[in-house]
């Protein structure tokens, strides 16, 4: 199989986002200690943060025992959903910091109360904990929610969904570049192990962070790919990244949740890059892709589903 022209499918604007990433967050940083890794990336982080639109406040406050950041959305909470977000980062890395701005530009755009999860961090706090920490939020929170989460955020968010499927308050869940535990052997994880900005090797190095180095398989709270049952799940919108290892689990998802019964769509972010997120205010592309996810959003805290039915 050839390997992916890369020159040809990224554009200018996104090969500049990388160059840009790859100086603050060297590829080869997932073989670093992890107290390096988090100090690499939280100053990428800084270098990233965009700031936040006009009107958007938020404070910090403790929620189940685990501490959160909650942004008060224009729309009253009480009757508009609220959204819970869950960071990317391998389940080692970042926290309230690292997608602080994102969670800020998604209140501004949606005017929805956001409220991001600081879950505990492997490899100090093994599975189940961040399971178990964004579970609590999502349980403890009133009135309906929408669950999102990038990476391992989008993981998580899946996890909880896929927990308390007979839950009602949980209106739709947007995954954005999720890793659900798909099959390493094939598919985008083979033709995109080489990708900029996460490979193969990185992974599953992640992978096995949450348990010691031992990967545990058929666990859906570990893997939702990997749950014998998909029927009872939210609405779900699911955005893959083009030139990503990863980019199949979100359309294998999807169509698990149709086979079903469910409604569920998946997207491609063409010549996206795993972490785009950060690329939304300087890459056309991802502003783009961006201005989609915060309508899928809005949409599923509306209860519309704009996608069609799809089969």
């Amino acid at each position: 199989m050839p390997a992916p022209d890369y020159q040809s499918l990224i554009d200018a604007a996104t090969w500049g986002f990388i160059r840009d990433s790859d100086a603050s967050y060297p590829p080869d940083t997932a073989s670093l200690t992890i107290a390096d890794q988090r100090r690499i990336y939280d100053a990428m982080c800084a270098k990233f943060h965009r700031g936040y639109p006009p009107g958007v406040v938020a404070e910090d406050r403790v929620i189940a025992g685990v501490a959160c950041r909650v942004y008060a959305g224009s729309k009253p909470w009480e009757t508009a959903p609220t959204v819970v977000y869950l960071h990317g980062g391998g389940y080692v890395v970042g926290g309230l910091h690292s997608h602080d701005d994102v969670c800020a530009d998604i209140c501004a755009v949606t005017g929805l109360q956001v409220v991001a999860v600081d879950y505990r961090l492997s490899p100090e706090h093994l599975h189940p904990a961040a399971f178990d920490d964004a579970r609590s939020v999502v349980q403890t929170l009133p009135g309906s929610l929408v669950l999102v989460g990038d990476s391992a955020g989008g993981n998580l968010a899946s996890a909880v969904s896929h927990a308390l499927r007979d839950e009602a308050q949980i209106r739709g869940q947007v995954l954005i570049y999720p890793g659900l535990g798909g099959d390493r052997s094939k598919g985008s994880y083979q033709t995109h192990a080489f990708a900029p900005m996460l490979t193969l090797a990185d992974v599953e190095f992640y992978a096995g962070i949450r348990h010691s180095g031992t990967e545990v398989q058929g666990d859906p709270t570990v893997a939702p790919l990997q749950d014998t049952d998909f029927a009872g799940l939210p609405p779900t919108v699911a955005i893959a990244a083009e030139c990503d290892p990863l980019a199949d689990d979100a359309h294998d998802y999807a169509a698990a949740i149709r086979a079903a019964g469910g409604r569920a769509v998946s997207f491609t972010a063409s010549g996206m890059v795993h972490g785009y997120l950060r690329a939304r205010v300087t890459v056309p592309r991802a502003a783009a892709f961006f201005t989609e996810i915060c309508n899928a959003i809005s949409a599923l805290a509306q209860g519309t589903w704009p996608y069609g039915e799809i089969t």
